[in-house]
């Protein structure tokens, strides 16, 4: 950085850290400037290389078919177009009675062949009845080939020979698709399990097997196939609403597009309608309350309450208690008071946002920042899925009994009948295991995907530091021209966008490195804590709160020293240390300002938000619920419609969120210029103020010596 006009950090007895304290001459954010942290932005560069080379590899390795088609024996995708099992999309068992193994859990693959079919069984039959019967009728042994691996002309061989090659499974049951896969078709009976109207039935190899040994059977993959169950219903869901919620996000940027912009030209009329739109809210939910309590005052059951009912997995329940509706009235009533009372300190603040309407290009920001982000958490699922499905088929030896030295082996069926293995071990087979591989990639697939995770974090936290910085340059042009707006350099944003890229890179990186470091062991804790959740103690579990809140409390406040660094980093070019550090020191000599500022900044900024996201919620509420047909036809038939809202709730209030992170860095840029400036200056004709006397009446009480300026 240029040395030129450096003099003496001293002013009124005081020692500041700037060097320019007493430049005369300066005129906003430094314009010759060297590059900061280099180190820390070869670091970046190559982390990004080796990120993009990771996800070369991963695509070339991994293979998405496999979360979307279940896998045979023989690792073949049912279902999938251009194969031979193109028009068999469903999974059969052949002994499912098997399934109870650890192995389900892991990788859902049964120590039993699986073969790809065209439908489920529908009725009970066993090998040894269809021998029989074959005699007779040669169509139930039709039927029953099709659960068979290749097709047999006739049941000839024995059944202990059946068992040994593994052509045929031992019996058939009737069976139901579930998530492409076959699974028993239960139904209760005068409170009985059964099994196609059976409670017990032969399993084929001489034994009488009951409906609820076969259903603890089927719960070794149910239990893992749920989750999968409830993601299928949500992606049906998404896949019917998909453009309705493009439609709500839409709305929801726009509406904050104008708010944001409107605060600069009715900021008054606008902070009263986010005020008196969260009060309106909240008293309609305390008179919504009110009246359910009294509907529920009178009726019978209105003695009983939480204490009685107990712990119910049906929420409504809780809704029919008077004691429930009592306490969330309360609830709205403490707020509606607290925000009524914060709002007679906190109207004036507001307008401190005024450089907004001088540099109207900072609304456009949110949306290119929106894109980066897009891209980044694209890339790291694409990744994620791409590692998590790496690997080829891996065969393993099974022997009949174990009775073999290399059962468990890696194999290859295509050659294994002319192996020795299979001389030295009659019976035994090579049958796919799992997806995976012994090179030294596949190896490390848990290490590539915590990489993943950590440069995700890092990109993330880097993206949104390179907007918070061009913001903060932008502003800060703003503040430091004498006469607003003859003296606002041009295109302030851009020039500010381009110092950071160029000058800062490596800077930027540095502090979101810090701040991915804390979030990936708030990560790492709460992985551990659902894992050895079984196995905590009293003491263990107050000692993870404990971290829990010292993480917490630790990620805030890198977040709070990061952006005001930044703010230091765009006006002077400095490096994070020493940004970070002048930042801090500044901040600290305006304590009492800082907590006012940044509370009436959060207060306001989160009315708004929330405005936002109650007016889009309460639309996507009525449409998905199927409450305005006479207006508009929503969706029909969704299997969660608070999916839908959900997202499109939480949707809206991250690009509102966005948006007014516009507002707020612009408030918190000119808060620290407003510090830097009363230190600087003291408002006389050799040393004016750059504040304009309206944000100065705002920010401070004190009168503001005259001095010709345009506002």
């Amino acid at each position: 950085m240029s040395d030129e006009g450096e003099l003496p950090a001293t002013l009124e007895g005081k020692n500041y850290s700037d060097p320019r304290i007493h430049d005369p001459h300066f005129k906003g954010p430094i314009v010759n400037r060297s590059c900061t942290d280099v180190l820390c932005c070869m670091i970046f560069i190559l982390f990004i290389i080796a990120y993009i080379l990771l996800g070369l590899v991963a695509w070339v390795n991994g293979d998405p078919r496999r979360v979307a088609y279940p896998t045979d024996s023989q690792g073949h995708f049912c279902g999938q177009k251009g194969t031979p099992n193109e028009n068999k999309p469903i999974l059969f068992y052949f002994n499912l009675l098997s399934c109870t193994s650890p192995s389900v859990v892991v990788n859902l693959q049964c120590p039993t062949r699986q073969i790809c079919v065209s439908k489920c069984p529908e009725k009970f039959l066993t090998y040894m009845e269809i021998q029989f019967m074959y005699r007779k009728d040669r169509n139930d042994w039709t039927y029953y080939s099709q659960f068979c691996k290749s097709a047999l002309l006739k049941p000839a061989k024995t059944l202990t020979q059946v068992l040994l090659d593994d052509d045929c499974p031992t019996a058939i049951f009737p069976s139901k698709p579930y998530l492409q896969r076959c699974f028993p078709d239960f139904s209760t009976k005068n409170g009985t399990l059964t099994v196609g109207n059976k409670t017990v039935f032969e399993d084929g190899s001489g034994k009488t097997r009951n409906a609820v040994e076969l259903r603890a059977a089927a719960n070794g993959i149910n239990n893992v196939l749920d989750a999968r169950a409830i993601g299928v219903k949500v992606f049906e869901d998404y896949a019917t609403t998909w453009y309705w919620i493009l439609i709500g996000l839409t709305i929801a940027m726009l509406l904050s597009w104008m708010f944001v912009i409107l605060l600069r030209f009715t900021a008054g009329f606008l902070f009263w309608l986010f005020t008196f739109g969260v009060i309106g809210i909240i008293a309609y939910g305390i008179w919504h309350c009110y009246r359910e309590y009294s509907n529920l005052q009178g009726q019978p059951s209105s003695h009983l309450t939480v204490f009685h009912i107990g712990i119910q997995t049906d929420i409504s329940m809780y809704f029919q208690l008077k004691q429930t509706w009592f306490a969330l009235m309360i609830i709205l009533c403490i707020l509606e008071v607290f925000i009524i009372l914060m709002l007679i300190f906190l109207r004036d603040r507001i307008r401190i946002s005024i450089a907004i309407g001088y540099i109207p290009t900072t609304l456009i920001y949110p949306v290119l920042t929106f894109i980066f982000l897009s891209i980044c958490i694209s890339y790291w699922a694409v990744i994620a899925v791409y590692l998590a499905t790496s690997g080829v088929p891996i065969y393993k030896v099974i022997a009949p009994e174990g009775q073999c030295k290399h059962e468990n082996k890696t194999c290859n069926p295509e050659i294994f009948n002319t192996t020795e293995i299979a001389k030295a071990c009659p019976g035994a087979q090579c049958r796919f295991a799992f997806y995976g591989g012994k090179s030294l990639y596949h190896q490390y697939i848990t290490t590539f995907q915590i990489f993943n995770l950590f440069v995700f974090l890092w990109l993330i936290n880097f993206v949104i530091a390179l907007g918070q910085c061009a913001l903060a340059g932008a502003f800060a042009s703003y503040y430091w021209a004498l006469k607003k707006p003859d003296d606002i350099p041009p295109y302030p944003l851009f020039t500010a966008f381009g110092r950071a890229i160029r000058y800062h890179t490596g800077s930027l990186a540095f502090g979101s490195l810090i701040l991915a470091v804390v979030q990936m062991f708030r990560l790492i804790l709460e992985y551990l804590d659902k894992r050895l959740k079984q196995a905590q103690n009293n003491i263990s579990k107050f000692l993870k709160c404990c971290l829990r809140c010292c993480f917490w409390c630790l990620e805030k406040a890198v977040k709070f020293l990061n952006r005001n660094a930044y703010v230091m980093i765009a006006i002077y070019g400095k490096n994070f240390c020493r940004s970070a550090r002048d930042a801090f020191n500044l901040l600290m000599r305006n304590i009492l300002k800082v907590a006012v500022m940044d509370r009436v900044t959060d207060f306001v900024l989160i009315l708004g938000k929330i405005l936002v996201a109650g007016c889009i919620g309460v639309l996507a509420f009525l449409l998905f619920t199927e409450r305005l047909p006479m207006i508009i036809a929503g969706p029909t038939s969704l299997n969660y419609y608070w999916v839908p809202l959900l997202t499109v709730m939480i949707g809206s209030y991250l690009i509102a969120h966005g948006f007014f992170s516009v507002y707020a860095m612009c408030i918190e840029t000119i808060f620290i210029c407003f510090c830097e400036d009363l230190e600087r200056n003291d408002g006389s004709t050799e040393k004016p103020y750059f504040i304009t006397p309206t944000l100065h009446g705002i920010l401070n009480k004190k009168q503001l010596v005259p001095q010709k300026q345009k506002e």
